[in-house]
């Protein structure tokens, strides 16, 4: 039996019978956060544009665009609700994986559900809520399974073949058609880390473009052609190509159908990288001790090689909105100075306010000696304070983390928040149906009605 057997067994023989009602839980909890945060990525940088383009890619009202309420083939508006999703840097992560899954998984099943429906082929609420939980189990397990440095951007990659997974499971295909899907998905993977160097936006339209793959995979499959299946350790697979030939199979294998990873995600609870989120949740430690912002005079940060690759980029005066995410200076300054992170913390006029990179400047970070490659913690950071004390907070895990997750008012008042931050505003009312509707998402007859609650009028 070949790795890509054992998967697509799994994809088979899943059901929704095998998730506990604590997995149904956090399911129905990051669906919320998802479509909160998708709702508020309308917004971002460059949406409408993308919207447009897309749009004349070719005829078709398959499916919605978010918030805004265009009607696109399901191919292009899962290219646009998954940039939406993540480009914010609010959505939902695996720490151990270092992939945000939802992000592909969520956009490209959706759209497949609305196609369906259109088609008279509704997707049910409990059909749905298990592809979901098989796709994020897919993408963070090929994740978890690496082990080398991040070299590609793993959401993209790794999130292609959750959101494949997902709607093989969706059209109920057999182990061969499940194996033709993740081998035409791994013909059109794709993905770098050098938007994320540089602040592109293209680094969240890598993701729409995995979720794109993963609906043209099915409807190939589907049609009988035959993707390959040695596409995981094979000579030129995925491990070898992608993840530097350093790989681990049996950490999927110990956990594929055993735990579901769905209930291992990781709330953003601020729209900023997760590597960044580190020192938010130290400076929120040191004023619960009653420590004012303005008594900050340094911020000195001992993280792991991951954090530091990828958030040690120097402050700027003037940066774009995805660069600054990405910052953790940045971050720290916009918290010292304003006492938030939220959306408006990474547009204008906030993006140029001296005091923000002043107190931008006051950080300085160091590496530590920590061998995993992909590890988020442990973190320290001590602060000098401007009476000559200083104060060290150390992060077994970051806010936000399973461990320390949260709260159930905390994740609805974050979705409160999200949908206010859309390219158009929706109704109290409206944010009041998605609630309802996820929480009773199992009696919830054709899942297509998520996406008509997330148009505003």
């Amino acid at each position: 039996m070949t790795s890509l057997d054992r998967i697509a067994a799994y994809v088979v023989e899943a059901k929704l019978a095998d998730m506990n009602d604590a997995v149904r839980d956090k399911a129905r909890v990051f669906l919320l956060d998802s479509l909160g945060v998708g709702i508020a990525g309308s917004s971002g940088e460059g949406v409408a544009e993308l919207t447009q383009t897309v749009g004349s890619f070719g005829d078709g009202d398959e499916a919605t665009v978010w918030v805004t309420g265009e009607r696109l083939p399901a191919t292009s508006a899962a290219i646009v609700n998954a940039y939406q999703l993540h480009c914010l840097e609010y959505d939902c992560v695996h720490e151990g994986a270092v992939v945000h899954p939802m992000a592909t998984v969520l956009s490209a099943s959706l759209a497949h559900a609305e196609k369906r429906s259109a088609d008279g082929c509704p997707v049910s609420g409990p059909d749905f809520l298990v592809a979901l939980a098989v796709g994020v189990e897919v993408a963070t397990l090929l994740g978890v399974a690496a082990e080398g440095p991040v070299r590609f951007f793993r959401p993209a990659t790794a999130g292609g073949f959750g959101a494949a997974a997902a709607l093989a499971k969706l059209e109920g295909l057999d182990e061969k058609a499940v194996k033709d899907t993740l081998g035409i998905t791994y013909g059109q993977t794709s993905g770098t880390l050098q938007p994320h160097a540089e602040g592109s936006p293209v680094l969240g339209m890598q993701i729409g473009f995995n979720a794109r793959g993963a609906l043209t995979a099915v409807a190939l499959a589907k049609a009988g052609f035959r993707g390959p299946h040695e596409i995981l350790d094979g000579a030129y697979g995925y491990f070898r190509m992608f993840e530097d030939n350093r790989f681990d199979l049996e950490a999927i294998w110990s956990r594929l159908g055993r735990e579901w990873q769905i209930a291992q995600l990781a709330h953003k609870p601020f729209p900023s990288g997760r590597l960044t989120h580190g020192v938010l949740d130290a400076l929120r430690q040191l004023e619960a001790k009653g420590i004012a912002r303005d008594d900050i005079v340094g911020i000195n940060g001992d993280v792991p090689p991951l954090v530091y690759r990828l958030v040690s980029r120097p402050d700027q005066p003037d940066p774009a909105s995805n660069y600054a995410k990405l910052c953790l200076a940045y971050v720290a300054g916009a918290w010292i100075a304003r006492g938030n992170v939220d959306v408006p913390e990474f547009r204008a006029p906030v993006l140029t306010d001296p005091t923000v990179h002043k107190a931008a400047a006051m950080v300085s970070l160091k590496q530590d000696d920590n061998p995993d490659e992909n590890a988020l913690v442990p973190q320290k950071f001590t602060f000098s304070l401007a009476d000559g004390r200083k104060e060290i907070v150390e992060l077994k895990q970051v806010y936000g983390h399973p461990d320390v997750p949260l709260s159930p008012e905390e994740n609805e008042a974050k979705f409160r928040r999200c949908i206010t931050y859309g390219a158009k505003m929706l109704r109290t009312r409206q944010g009041d149906d998605l609630v309802t509707a996820v929480d009773g998402i199992e009696d919830l007859d054709d899942v297509a009605d998520l996406a008509r609650l997330t148009v505003a009028p």
